[in-house]
């Protein structure tokens, strides 16, 4: 008996050729590699360690896993890693002089719970928090994200992450925001973020959690465009 499954041309919504002949994809040129996917969990349904090899194996490509689903974030241009990079050298350089922590950068995935890992642009961890440097670490300090354009791109960084990561107790959270050219600094208090202070250019964003560590705004912002 056939079991042939009939499909209809997106354009002219007439029956095109059969996606399945007898259980086996049709190699039709424009179709998914129907064996590759099928060599991959379905969405919802990918572990912690399926997700972290499917990283490995996927360049630097930018995927996070959230309640067993791959979530793909867009790739970052030169003005995003503009402002990714003047972060992390400034912050990375805090540590060191203060030899409080370490600064890292995306893609390198943070555990917020069980199930789910984010790729911060920038995060910090003190040193009591890295349990073991083959693993993700378990949470963070100090996390920044610069939101990409697009209102999908932005509701994640300034809603969903700012839920997550207070969720996951991470102290302090940077959402530098290039379409208003303002740092906001959020810190934990209690069960969520309340705002430690919103900057814009002409002023010094500060860290209520690291004593010292201060960003020029303007600055921030110009490394985008030099």
């Amino acid at each position: 008996m056939s079991t042939d499954i009939t499909v209809f041309d997106r354009r002219t919504k007439v029956p095109g050729r059969p996606a399945f002949v007898n259980g086996r994809p049709t190699r039709r040129r424009g179709e998914p590699t129907w064996e590759v996917a099928r060599a991959f969990p379905r969405q919802g349904e990918w572990s912690e360690e399926e997700y972290l090899d499917f990283e490995e194996s996927s360049g630097n490509q930018m995927v996070e896993l959230v309640d067993g689903c791959l979530e793909f974030l867009p790739m970052p241009d030169l003005f995003h890693q503009g402002i990714v990079g003047y972060c992390y050298r400034h912050l990375f350089a805090y540590g060191e002089e203060s030899g409080t922590g370490k600064a890292f950068t995306a893609p390198s995935p943070v555990r917020v719970r069980e199930g789910q890992m984010r790729e911060p642009d920038v995060f910090f961890l003190k040193p009591q928090r890295v349990k073991n440097r083959r693993k993700p670490p378990e949470g963070a300090d100090l996390v920044m994200e610069v939101p990409s354009p697009g209102d999908e791109n932005r509701k994640r960084d300034l809603v969903e992450k700012r839920r997550v990561y207070a969720k996951a107790r991470i102290p302090e959270y940077w959402i530098i925001d290039p379409e208003t050219e303002t740092i906001t600094v959020l810190s934990l208090s209690g069960k969520a973020y309340k705002v430690h202070a919103k900057f814009k250019p002409g002023e010094r964003a500060t860290s209520k959690l690291l004593p010292g560590f201060t960003l020029d705004v303007a600055a921030v912002f110009a490394a985008a465009r030099d």
